[in-house]
């Protein structure tokens, strides 16, 4: 099966779609336990976060990087998600889509939220040949995805550490079998064109 270059896979319901972070426990525990992010988490940052779970225990080492010991999956709503889309910027130049680097350099500087496509990862975390969503929000789009379109968050750090150890017993298709369902998520053409690059 061809797989498009770039694509939103994603788990989604009707009304939400599910991306993941990594955090310290200080912050994971109690985002999981309360459903909600603690105080001590920075609305002011730029928080990133990614649809596709195998790039998040890339990024994360299965849940075994310093600060990124607690796996969240985070249920937002499709709405506040397509929101980020439309007010996003590319976090790189790409000459078909902006008419000069300082323009996109404005726009960057003014967007609300970032776009990456970056590899997509096998069990073995490998690099495929074809790119995932990474979605980098800050200001208004980082105090919305904590204060508003979060509907649930789940502790997921035991689940990756069952993939990671099947994988490191060679059983694939076990490991396989564990992973959550992602799937090309439904989107207007429209929303993506300015994300293409």
């Amino acid at each position: 099966m061809n797989e498009p270059q770039r694509a939103i896979r994603a788990a989604y319901a009707d009304s939400t779609i599910t991306v993941y972070q990594a955090y310290s426990p200080e912050i994971g525990v109690p985002a999981a336990r309360d459903g909600r992010f603690p105080a001590v988490w920075k609305r002011d940052r730029m928080t990133w976060v990614k649809p596709s779970f195998l790039w998040m225990m890339y990024r994360c080492g299965w849940g075994t990087k310093a600060a990124q010991e607690t796996v969240l999956a985070v249920e937002i709503s499709r709405d506040g998600f397509e929101w980020a889309l439309r007010h996003a910027c590319l976090s790189h130049y790409v000459p078909e889509l902006h008419p000069d680097r300082a323009a996109w350099q404005r726009q960057l500087k003014q967007a609300p939220t970032r776009v990456q496509w970056d590899p997509e990862r096998n069990l073995r975390l490998q690099p495929l040949p074809y790119r995932s969503l990474q979605l980098g929000l800050s200001g208004e789009a980082a105090r919305r995805y904590a204060d508003e379109w979060t509907v649930s968050i789940r502790d997921v750090t035991p689940l990756a550490h069952e993939i990671h150890a099947l994988v490191r017993a060679g059983d694939l298709d076990s490991a396989a079998r564990l992973l959550p369902e992602e799937r090309p998520y439904p989107v207007d053409e429209e929303l993506l064109a300015h994300l293409r690059g």
